[in-house]
């Protein structure tokens, strides 16, 4: 998202700023491609600001996907990012750093919870990693409903599911269960959906994370729309609880084809949007200091 607006007219100014901010930190003998992978981190804070200003609520900042499997340069990335925003004046109650589900991102996400930086973590598609981020205690998950469905499609050859034989919000349903059913706090959003379908299925979700378009449709709507999940039925439903840690992930990881390669296909797509946006930036750095 960031990527595609920085192109755009009408934040030029805010990305030209920011390329100034990253040129002054670095110096002078900074290429522009190293002044321009600075100013990723501080262009996500700047548009972060932005939308804080309209909204009343929270703004995800995501860490370099590339960093997905280090620990440490997560946490060191996701640091940076809250003290830009209290730099600011922004309360980290109002922040939540975005990171990958791998294991290394949830081991992250657990120390910067103890920190009071609230985590989101994203490309989740398999349960163990919902097991895993309510373990570390994370703030939310954001689990992929409609790219599980596309995993599905292309792997059948089935064009068509009913809302409630979807398998991503099948996948949603049963974390949902889990985590109330054994008092987890973290919330669960789920997000990239396909059809207003798979939305109505999942009403009752702490959160859910809706397209302009799908909400529009939505809007032309009228009828009753049932409560599908509810805390007081999960809690009597027969789930057994999971004890989990970094081998049954991984064996568990390994067992589910789906998102093991979903993952791996976002990391690299957030990664390539991330590689655009720092060829966009440098670009525009050479035209500024030309």
């Amino acid at each position: 998202m960031i990527t595609a607006a920085a192109g755009m007219p009408e934040y030029q100014g805010i990305v030209d700023d920011t390329l100034k901010q990253a040129r002054a930190e670095l110096g002078t003998e900074a290429t522009p491609k190293d002044v321009a992978t600075r100013a990723t981190d501080r262009l996500a804070v700047a548009f972060g600001l932005q939308i804080l200003e309209i909204i009343p609520g929270r703004v995800s900042t995501e860490v370099d996907a590339r960093l997905s499997y280090d620990t440490e340069g997560t946490l060191a990335t996701a640091r940076y990012l809250i003290s830009e925003y209290e730099s600011h004046g922004v309360s980290r109650d109002r922040i939540l750093i975005k990171i990958a589900s791998t294991w290394e991102g949830i081991r992250a996400a657990e120390i910067l919870e103890k920190e009071g930086i609230h985590c989101n973590l994203t490309l989740l598609f398999g349960f163990h990693q919902a097991v895993a981020c309510a373990e570390a205690g994370v703030t939310l998950i954001s689990p992929f409903v409609g790219r599980i469905l596309d995993w599905y499609k292309k792997k059948t050859g089935r064009e068509n599911y009913a809302p409630h034989e979807d398998p991503g919000v099948q996948s949603v349903t049963q974390i949902y269960n889990y985590y109330k059913k054994f008092g987890y706090p973290t919330e669960v959003m789920g997000a990239s959906f396909r059809n207003i379908g798979e939305i109505t299925e999942l009403a009752g979700c702490d959160l859910l994370t809706i397209s302009p378009s799908l909400l529009e449709e939505l809007d032309t709507k009228t009828g009753d729309l049932p409560r599908k999940l509810d805390p007081e039925l999960a809690k009597s439903s027969d789930i057994e609880k999971i004890s989990m840690d970094g081998s049954t992930f991984a064996k568990m990881h390994k067992e589910d084809p789906m998102a093991s390669e979903k993952l791996e296909e976002g990391i690299k797509g957030f990664s390539k949007a991330l590689e655009s946006l720092e060829d966009l930036l440098a670009e525009r750095l050479t035209i500024l200091e030309s």
